[in-house]
């Protein structure tokens, strides 16, 4: 375009031919001291720091949107097809009272809550003070049978193949007089949980099995199949968010403070297993 008044290219128009060229020697001490060309730059930088979903991405096909947490595999659909049907014949024998059906798994707790919203006051803002430790977790392993019963057990820390076997061998015990009471069998449906397939584990699935209690996987990957996994996330969400906690212990009667609520609530019975401190 150049200068209006003599028809020359401008040092700033010199420069950007320079870019376009691809030959970037100095930058032009015009358009450093340029007023400007200074504030202009600054404008468009910050307009696509705030804007993020442009025209250009726009017709792309692409928008700005929230991203979400998700297993790293992904489940191999034949399989998870094969699974699922087999859990929808398992389901409808269980609506029939042929079995009892119950979704086994584990979840955790720390003393400290994610800062998040909540609601307070007009002009005031609650606050979280912060607890002395973060300490060990308290984690719960639940046994869910929808709208029924719910059973649990909770440890500081984890649950490993002891553990889980102990409480296990309860649910056994329940599911032989359950079997000798009414015929039914007890299926207990979990993940792939390495604790629950450990060898001192499978010793046990034999016995288990005449008992009346058996065992369905999941596929991998498949945690939404696992009907106890809204249930954790309704207890963490409306019993436990929101709250710092002094020590473990406090942690853990306001777990179990928590799924009393949610039973009387939902209308099921409610029972915990408790590990002997011996």
């Amino acid at each position: 375009m150049g200068c209006p008044r003599t028809g020359h290219e401008t040092e700033v128009e010199r420069g950007r031919s320079a870019v376009s060229r691809g030959t970037f020697g100095s930058r032009p001490t015009h358009v450093q001291q340029c007023p400007i060309i200074r504030p202009a730059r600054a404008r468009a930088r910050r307009k696509t720091e705030c804007r993020p979903d442009s025209s250009d991405s726009a017709k792309k096909g692409f928008q700005w949107k929230r991203t979400r947490q998700s297993q790293r595999p992904s489940p191999d659909p034949e399989y998870q097809r094969l699974k699922q049907a087999d859990l929808d014949t398992l389901e409808l024998a269980a609506q029939e009272g042929h079995i009892d059906l119950k979704y086994l798994d584990e979840a955790g707790f720390c003393l400290y809550s994610p800062v998040s919203y909540s609601y307070s006051r007009v002009g005031h803002q609650k606050h979280l003070e912060q607890v002395p430790t973060r300490g060990n977790r308290i984690s719960i392993l639940g046994l869910w049978q929808p709208d029924k019963t719910f059973e649990y057990a909770l440890m500081q820390g984890g649950f490993d193949g002891e553990s889980y076997i102990k409480v296990m061998n309860w649910m056994a015990e329940k599911a032989a007089l359950t079997l000798a009471q009414t015929g039914r069998l007890t299926v207990v449906t979990q993940d792939n949980c390495s604790i629950h397939k450990r060898d001192i584990v499978r010793q046990h699935w034999q016995r288990w099995q005449d008992q009346g209690l058996l065992l369905f996987f999941l596929p991998p990957y498949s945690a939404k199949m696992n009907r106890i996994e809204d249930q954790w996330r309704q207890l963490k969400a409306h019993e436990i968010a929101g709250q710092m906690f002094e020590d473990e212990y406090d942690l853990a009667l306001a777990v179990i403070k928590g799924m009393e609520a949610r039973s009387q609530t939902g209308g099921y019975s409610l029972e915990r297993f408790r590990f002997n401190s011996a």
